[in-house]
């Protein structure tokens, strides 16, 4: 049977019914729940029934209803992140103002099958993960890496993926997870964007940044044949990975190896709450500059509020492939250098001279050339040499000029030594809060999921989380006004 669409003002009325009528034996509303109270009341789910709506078959008993489900899974995060559904479940039972708040009467509550249901609703795809469980041995990577260390990418690996990616970028590939970025685009992106907390919808400046989520201490799996009861310890069939999608990798904080995903987020930099946009699982050993390529298109393809302006970045992704592909999407990078080389380079055009490695020109005598000036509408530097270098006659002494276009890497738009490079950049650390809010605040990786699909439910709800609090932050005094109206005293 359809699920009854229940509008978000008959879930308010739902609500204020029973904290100013039926409180009774078990049911407190104590001060610290007030701002839980008030993030759900401020927040319309409903629509998520009528996006499930053909999910559900037309026979059968009445479902239950999924903005219920979300809520209550929202409220689990919010307030016992590390708790698992079953153990949820129960606390629904010991704690009645939980149920009520999740829109359910608290002597009716769902089972913790029909939570799994919904979510799986939520994921058109048949199999709960993007790869098969039947995969090939998977062999041991060297080992060795210093503290600090990234995880190497492969030679070229970046550049042929960024110029199939430019060739493809009108081809929208449809994953799984786009059913939770729709609702979350729709009706929490939306919400977040007529406040004002994602800066400026006409030239977003975005930041991005990979993180390690850790699902294991090992891969599992299981063989598919007997070569080890006959004896032989090394073979090539395949075997059972309970977590296909996941593989090892290097954590250059924690300077261990682990297995799991790679997590690479989009956020948006100038919010004053470093709200998140778009989050990619990918597998534990992908390259933060491969991560990049993927997600940033992606995103591209399906984020339909605004215009992205500029793109901002650490070292990791200094690629000039990267810079490349930004260009090609009209977008500024803003990507700290990598200084990966100490010999100099010769700079392209007619007039070659020498470039060091942080892109300052090196004069005939060996002096580096001091900076004289922009040119912004054609995108090129100035750089003079004084007299007193001894390198020419002239009295004006030598000049030289870098264009962007022939190296966008070493010459960018916005030079990396100006004050506006500088008062941009220091917003790329916002990727960084954002992460830190997902996964020590809301605790991610203590889902202890064994599908990629619910590792997206948890990341997707948590992200949901991260904005309702925005919301709530941003408006706390106009609501503390209200409480009277909405709920009794408050213990």
């Amino acid at each position: 049977m359809k699920p009854s669409f229940i509008p978000h003002a008959d879930y308010q009325t739902f609500v204020r019914h029973h904290l100013q009528t039926s409180f009774g034996p078990g049911i407190v509303l104590i001060h610290k729940d007030w701002p839980l109270a008030v993030k759900l009341w401020m927040t319309d789910l409903s629509a998520i029934t009528t996006l499930l709506v053909d999910e559900y078959s037309d026979r059968g008993p009445e479902p239950r209803d999924p903005a219920s489900l979300l809520r209550s899974y929202l409220i689990l995060l919010m307030t016992n992140p590390g708790m698992g559904l079953t153990e949820w479940v129960n606390e629904l039972q010991r704690t009645p103002i939980y149920a009520i708040l999740s829109g359910f009467q608290p002597g009716d509550l769902p089972g913790v099958g029909t939570f799994y249901d919904f979510f799986h609703r939520l994921w058109p795809a048949v199999d709960k993960n993007l790869r098969p469980h039947l995969q090939r041995k998977r062999r041991g990577k060297k080992k060795g890496k210093k503290k600090g260390e990234k995880a190497p990418a492969t030679p070229g690996r970046v550049e042929r993926l960024v110029k199939w990616m430019m060739r493809h970028a009108n081809k929208k590939t449809t994953l799984p997870a786009d059913h939770l970025f729709q609702f979350f685009q729709s009706h929490i992106l939306s919400v977040s964007a007529r406040l004002g907390l994602l800066g400026d919808l006409s030239a977003l400046s975005l930041a991005g940044d990979g993180t390690p989520i850790v699902t294991a201490a090992y891969p599992r799996s299981k063989p598919t044949c007997e070569c080890r009861a006959r004896g032989i310890v090394d073979c090539n069939h395949h075997r059972l990975y309970s977590q296909p999608d996941c593989n090892s990798g290097w954590d250059s904080a924690r300077e261990k190896y682990f297995h799991g995903y790679h997590l690479y987020m989009i956020s948006a930099a100038d919010s004053k709450h470093d709200l998140p946009l778009y989050p990619r699982l990918h597998p534990a050993s992908r390259h933060d500059a491969v991560s990049l390529v993927m997600s940033t298109v992606e995103f591209r393809q399906r984020f339909t509020l605004g215009t992205v302006d500029k793109m901002l970045l650490d070292a990791a992704h200094d690629a000039e492939s990267i810079y490349l592909l930004l260009e090609h999407q009209s977008i500024e990078p803003f990507i700290d250098l990598n200084v990966r080389s100490k010999k100099n380079t010769t700079s392209k055009g007619p007039s070659s001279i020498q470039i060091s490695p942080k892109g300052i020109p090196i004069c005939p005598n060996g002096n580096p050339i001091c900076p004289n000036g922009n040119d912004y509408k054609l995108h090129r530097r100035k750089w003079r040499c004084t007299l007193t270098c001894g390198c020419t006659t002239a009295k004006y002494g030598r000049t030289f000029y870098t264009k962007t276009k022939d190296d966008p890497r070493l010459f960018t738009k916005t030079p990396r030594d100006s004050e506006q490079w500088k008062l941009i950049y220091k917003r790329r650390s916002s990727i960084e809060r954002s992460n830190k809010r997902e996964k020590i605040d809301y605790k991610l990786e203590s889902g202890g999921h064994r599908s990629t699909m619910m590792w997206y439910m948890r990341l997707y709800s948590i992200m949901i989380c991260q904005h309702i609090d925005a919301w709530y932050v941003s408006q706390k005094e106009e609501w503390d006004k209200l409480r009277s109206l909405i709920c009794p005293s408050v213990a």
